[in-house]
């Protein structure tokens, strides 16, 4: 069972730079009724000033898990993906890929650089709705998450 927030919501940073694939998640969400706060960047490098609590996000928290699509501006989400992995502060941290590629390539590439699921993203509302229903039984109900890690508590383990 995931141990939730102090105050019994996920934390979820969505990287995606489309505009209505951004009110689409956040309308799936609300529909799906997740107890979450979910944080939005636009693009990779936006992406690691987040999870490195960099300039403007010096004080956001350490989400709970990572929806990122692949085809991001500034730095692809495979090579953010690659920088999550390879970091000892992130890497525990779940990536779910959520993009609206079915290529064999992306899914083998994603799961070779250490995603944690691979999920293609649906283009209308009420599929969408059902992928994050899903999302929501499996790492909101099922998934035990590391929770407030430090970097050496991390390095320890």
């Amino acid at each position: 069972m995931v141990e939730q927030t102090v105050n019994g919501t996920m934390e979820v940073l969505l990287v995606e730079d489309n505009p209505g694939d951004i009110r689409l998640t956040e309308e799936a969400f609300k529909e799906a009724s997740l107890e979450c706060n979910l944080h939005v960047v636009e693009d990779g490098v936006e992406a690691l000033a987040f999870l490195n609590k960099k300039g403007k996000y010096k004080n956001v928290p350490r989400p709970d898990f990572i929806l990122l699509d692949l085809n991001l501006p500034k730095k692809d989400g495979r090579q953010v993906l690659k920088e999550i992995k390879e970091s000892s502060a992130l890497k525990f941290i779940p990536v779910i890929i959520l993009s609206t590629s079915k290529s064999e390539d992306d899914i083998i590439r994603t799961y070779n650089l250490h995603a944690n699921c691979y999920i293609s993203k649906p283009v209308d509302l009420d599929n969408f709705i059902e992928v994050v229903q899903n999302i929501k039984a499996f790492w909101f109900t099922i998934v035990a998450l590391p929770k407030g890690m430090t970097s050496s508590e991390i390095q320890d383990s």
